[in-house]
């Protein structure tokens, strides 16, 4: 098993250090300039669009954060570069732009999502990273990109994402089943566990960390949602609050 004492350890801002006024965006550069400013982490989400270009954004869709009704697997890069986020100066920045950005200064949480060509995605991903200087892993919901990183570049750190996706309401529920239960684990062989904090503590997480996985919780939104995880876990994601610094 890889060494992830640095995920114990280090202070991680969910999408960056956003704003809930929502003044500063989530996953922009004006986010992720503040967490280094702060010296905390960053968790990031990265997507895919149709011409192969890997941008920092969280949804499969444009209307949340732009207003745009289009799917981000079907827009290039040109077509949406001078969209604003959330209606301030920020863009959308591509991945390069954010490693260039960040150059090892902060360790990094990286959250492939799974709304298009997954495999795709991966290659592109690893081809943008493989020579990045600084403390990283990868991280996904979804079973298929962890087993296609443990087949392809085992050495790279994994981290298997799940909750309770009682809000899925067109999701199976023995995929709900075998996603919450951690039961693929035994294939993609993650060093890592980050769950949905509201689904914690569980029996399913108790038994990972047993096994000496790192479990860590996702968002915590106030000292108090972190102290609750990291009584009995690891560590906890944070967003909209600073966090007293870790032991």
């Amino acid at each position: 098993m890889r060494n992830t004492e640095w995920i114990k350890k280090t202070l991680f801002a969910h999408r960056g250090f956003h704003s809930e006024d929502k003044k500063i965006p989530e996953n922009s550069l004006s986010a992720f300039n503040l967490a280094l400013a702060k010296g905390y982490g960053i968790e990031l989400d990265i997507n895919l669009l149709k011409d192969g270009t890997v941008v920092v954004f969280h949804d499969k869709d444009l209307k949340r954060m732009t207003g745009d009704q289009r799917l981000l697997k079907d827009v290039d890069y040109g077509d949406i570069k001078g969209l604003s986020l959330l209606e301030t100066a920020d863009k959308i920045p591509t991945l390069k732009k954010v490693l260039a950005l960040i150059k090892g200064k902060v360790p990094l949480l990286i959250e492939l999502k799974h709304h298009g060509n997954y495999i795709r995605l991966c290659e592109n991903f690893v081809n943008l990273i493989k020579d990045y200087k600084g403390l990283w892993a990868m991280q996904s919901f979804h079973p298929a990109i962890l087993l296609w990183f443990r087949k392809n570049h085992p050495e790279i750190i994994r981290g298997q994402i799940a909750e309770y996706f009682l809000e899925e309401h067109d999701m199976k529920k023995i995929t709900k089943y075998l996603l919450k239960t951690l039961k693929f684990n035994f294939l993609t062989k993650p060093d890592f566990i980050n769950y949905g904090l509201r689904d914690l503590p569980n029996k399913y997480c108790d038994k990972q960390h047993r096994k000496g996985l790192v479990v860590i919780g996702y968002s915590a939104k106030s000292q108090a949602e972190f102290d609750r995880v990291t009584e009995r876990y690891d560590n906890a994601v944070f967003e909209f609050f600073e966090p007293k610094s870790r032991p």
